[in-house]
């Protein structure tokens, strides 16, 4: 990671000098200064020790937008659809180049449901973007990480984006994403529900 652009007035605000842990208080402003992404999340990845990959980006606001920005395919940009599931809130992550088949989803997390002692769902839908911005604090509309552990939500990820080795997630912003090995994502998000939940778009 190239660090050397930090600007030296910067390090004398701070009362850097050469030393040993120089570097690390570089990242350090170079993570929680200048990224524009939430210290919280940051802190989360680091906490867990995750292996991950800031990318930076023009600004995007689709799936679509950002997959033709760094040159790949749809399919492995994850874009996160926060849903309520009668009274209850669940973060669900699909593919760019799908959409959410509501039934097949209503069965999975039913299924979920049930093999928790719980009963199945009635009703599922979108959550308007005045609740998302009350639950989801800091975090751009339609750019919400899909780190469920953060706000105590379950994930569920569909099984065509955890299928490939690395994808590329959100960050919370709309000039930043997270690209991870979907083997560690796996161990990052604890309880992680990953069933056949989408269609091809139309």
């Amino acid at each position: 990671m190239d660090l050397t652009y930090l600007p030296t007035d910067t390090k004398i605000a701070f009362g850097w000098t050469a030393g040993d842990d120089l570097e690390k208080r570089h990242i350090f402003l170079y993570k929680y200064i200048y990224m524009p992404i939430s210290k919280k999340l940051i802190k989360y990845l680091d906490s867990n020790k995750a292996r991950y990959e800031i990318v930076k980006h023009k600004t995007v606001y689709t799936a679509y937008d950002k997959a033709a920005t760094l040159k790949v395919k749809p399919k492995l940009i994850g874009k996160t659809l926060v849903i309520k599931t009668d009274s209850d809130l669940a973060l669900v992550l699909i593919p760019g180049n799908k959409n959410l088949d509501k039934n097949k989803f209503k069965k999975v997390v039913s299924d979920w449901q049930k093999k928790q002692g719980l009963k199945p769902i009635k009703k599922l839908d979108f959550i308007s973007e005045k609740a998302m911005k009350n639950k989801f604090k800091g975090m751009k509309i339609g750019a919400v990480p899909p780190f469920g552990d953060l706000w105590k939500l379950p994930t569920f990820v569909d099984r065509s984006l955890i299928n490939q080795p690395k994808i590329i997630v959100n960050t919370g912003d709309y000039n930043n994403s997270i690209k991870i090995k979907s083997s560690f994502l796996k161990k990052l998000i604890l309880g992680m529900v990953i069933g056949n939940f989408t269609q091809i778009k139309k």
